[in-house]
């Protein structure tokens, strides 16, 4: 009963630590952009995308690159977690499913490793649907990107929906699904120690949001890149100003 214990203790503790960083990121996000590094990534994507589609016949190939590179990296991720869901469903259906590892320090039950397995396996497969909706969006900003703008009449009805405004929002959509799809995958790690006991597990969670808050605050002042009219361009993203990701 105690080493149970630890797991309805030490397990519920590092949900509740990677739940509420994040809830607490995502205000920092909407609230003061310019000091998140997701923020600011946002807000520069935002600017290429304007400086691309200023001059589409000189900077067209170098948009269809970039957005080929992006796609590549939510390929690979896809594939990995695919893989790894494949093996996991392979372990939960053979004999070593209901097996419990010998230096585990915790609950050891059959249904306590079917459990571990099947959140494991849930974090694979939200990574892998993220990734797949990241490719989605890049693969449509590739075409929008590329769009004349200044070739298309006034008085068309395209004229009016496809800005530059909206392509930005469609590249920073697709950064979103891959910056989620990214701590989907990560947050497969600290469950996979849980296999071994709730102890690794919730040291686990401490390490990553150490890593995850030096990845996603800025600790430099002012803008990166010496882009100091970027709020001249957006003024509704500036500091206490709401920004879409």
């Amino acid at each position: 009963m105690d080493e149970q214990m630890l797991d309805f203790t030490l397990v519920p503790a590092g949900l509740l630590l990677m739940l509420g960083y994040h809830i607490w990121l995502l205000f920092r996000i909407l609230k003061h952009p310019n000091k998140t590094v997701i923020g600011l990534n946002s807000l520069c994507r935002r600017y290429w995308v304007r400086a691309m589609m200023e001059d589409v016949s000189k900077n067209g190939v170098l948009s269809v690159q970039t957005m080929r590179n992006n796609i590549m990296a939510p390929s690979v991720l896809a594939s990995a977690c695919i893989m790894l869901c494949s093996a996991m469903a392979v372990l939960m259906s053979g004999k070593y499913g209901d097996r419990a590892v010998g230096i585990v320090f915790g609950d050891k039950t059959p249904l306590s490793i079917s459990i571990k397995c099947f959140a494991i396996l849930v974090c694979f497969l939200t990574s892998f649907f993220m990734n797949v909706q990241s490719i989605r969006y890049f693969s449509l900003a590739s075409i929008l990107i590329n769009v004349p703008l200044k070739k298309i009449p006034p008085h068309h009805h395209a004229h009016n929906h496809l800005t530059v405004e909206y392509v930005g929002s469609i590249v920073n959509t697709g950064c979103c699904f891959w910056s989620l799809a990214q701590r989907a995958f990560y947050f497969s790690f600290p469950l996979f120690l849980w296999i071994f006991g709730p102890i690794p597990m919730f040291f686990s969670c401490i390490f990553l949001l150490l890593m995850l808050y030096l990845v996603d605050f800025s600790f430099q002042s002012g803008w990166p890149l010496g882009l100091s009219g970027l709020d001249e361009i957006h003024p509704a993203a500036g500091d206490g100003g709401p920004l879409t990701v």
